[in-house]
């Protein structure tokens, strides 16, 4: 898509300040973080959100989750051996949930304390 914002950063059309790449996915920090650890992660692939995926989509989403654990790993933030520590993943799926690009990407959030609910 030629007007995608997250497809020109994952062809670098766009700079990013990207935290992982593979041959499925590029994750990088929100420039708008609402933490102090605020990553994207987006299938190189483009798919308007959840509610468009087709079932070949399947993998790349579980393969973002997977990344969000490898990411999280590497920052600091994944939960230690008591539990300690700990992020959030987020989808937000149509306008009112939130989701103002429309390309597939998983927000993962920390570096903080979580309140509950969301929203």
């Amino acid at each position: 898509m030629k007007d995608c914002i997250f497809c020109k950063i994952v062809s670098k059309e766009v700079p990013s300040k990207g935290v992982y790449e593979d041959d499925m996915v590029y994750a990088f920090h929100d420039i708008n973080p609402v933490a102090p650890i605020h990553i994207l992660i987006v299938p190189k692939k483009h798919i308007l959100g959840i509610q468009e995926m087709q079932e070949e989509d399947e993998k790349v989403v579980g393969h973002m989750l997977y990344t969000a654990r490898i990411i999280a790993e590497k920052l600091g933030i994944a939960p230690d051996e008591n539990l300690n520590r700990g992020y959030r993943l987020v989808f937000n799926v149509g306008k009112d949930a939130g989701q103002s690009v429309f390309h597939l990407h998983l927000h993962l959030i920390g570096g903080r304390q979580m309140s509950w609910p969301p929203g």
